[in-house]
């Protein structure tokens, strides 16, 4: 079976690795890996905020935290586990992977705002001190975006966004972080 992620040459992987992954903490740049390799067994085109949320999910028990125990935390594990077996074609062609998007595709096969949001977790990290930027920081930038695929489900579980976005960081009002599409709300 072919893989619809384009692939990419090893001048391509070390742009991007070189410039984000080197201020990711080692458990982040974990994540990052298991979320590349989520695309690639789901048969994804490109790595998007959804295959994020899902690793972190799983994998980042500070970011499970902000969800909270019980009913929410699994039936939004649900819906990610139906998105990633590939029930429903609702997933498929929204705008986070459809090239709706005004900005190019990342060239290592990332979804625009998934790039975006790893380029704005590590800007937060910066901002909160920190060298390396965080779970809570990818999840904070993944959700502060309402295009968003990740945000998507969250809605489509009952949860929303801004609740998780205020909780991940701790407080209200946090800076803005310029993206491609424009400037989302901290």
């Amino acid at each position: 079976m072919r893989t619809r992620i384009p692939r990419q040459s090893t001048y391509e992987q070390g742009i991007h690795r070189a410039d984000s992954d080197a201020r990711l903490s080692a458990e982040l740049a974990a994540v990052v890996a298991a979320a590349r390799r989520r695309a690639l067994r789901d048969g994804d085109r490109q790595l998007d905020t959804a295959h994020l949320l899902h690793t972190l999910l799983e994998s980042d028990p500070e970011v499970r935290g902000v969800f909270g125990d019980g009913p929410r935390i699994a039936r939004l594990l649900g819906y990610l586990v139906q998105r990633s077996i590939g029930y429903g074609l609702r997933w498929q062609g929204t705008v986070e992977d459809s090239g709706a998007l005004s900005a190019p595709a990342a060239a290592d096969g990332w979804s625009p705002l998934a790039a975006d949001a790893l380029e704005c977790a590590c800007e937060r990290a910066g901002r909160r001190g920190g060298d390396l930027a965080r779970g809570t920081d990818l999840l904070a930038a993944i959700v502060a975006d309402p295009r968003a695929r990740a945000v998507e489900v969250l809605g489509r579980a009952g949860i929303a966004s801004p609740d998780v976005l205020v909780r991940a960081e701790g407080r209200a009002g946090e800076e803005e972080c310029v993206r491609s599409g424009g400037a989302a709300a901290r």
